[in-house]
């Protein structure tokens, strides 16, 4: 059984964040695939976690919170790419929103860890 490390996990997503904010910054974000998962680590391990928590509502709005999350960063790099960085940095107040948001969810599942 893989339960998940929620503070790991707050962790790997902090970082990820981070990092993304770092490369939209410096305007190094054309050859970083940050605004994918195939960068998050966090998306593996929320793909193979196991347990009690994978199957509740408070997993699944997880998952719907960090598509959300990846959405809303891909949109930014679109919106960069395409010349439109004031409109880009318009979204970032809402990525931090949905980081923090992301981070409520998965200290949702602390409760399962302890049931």
């Amino acid at each position: 059984m893989m339960r998940i490390d929620i503070d790991g996990a707050i962790r790997l997503h902090n970082h990820w964040r981070r990092q993304f904010i770092n490369a939209f910054a410096g305007g190094d974000y054309a050859d970083m695939p940050l605004s994918e998962h195939r960068s998050c680590t966090l998306a593996g391990v929320l793909r193979s976690a196991t347990g009690a928590a994978v199957g509740s509502a408070d997993f699944r709005q997880l998952i719907a919170m960090h598509d959300r999350f990846h959405w809303l960063a891909n949109e930014i790099v679109d919106l960069a790419y395409n010349g439109q960085g004031d409109a880009a940095d318009l979204l970032l107040p809402e990525l931090n929103e949905a980081s923090h948001q992301l981070v409520v969810e998965l200290d949702k599942l602390r409760a399962y860890r302890e049931a």
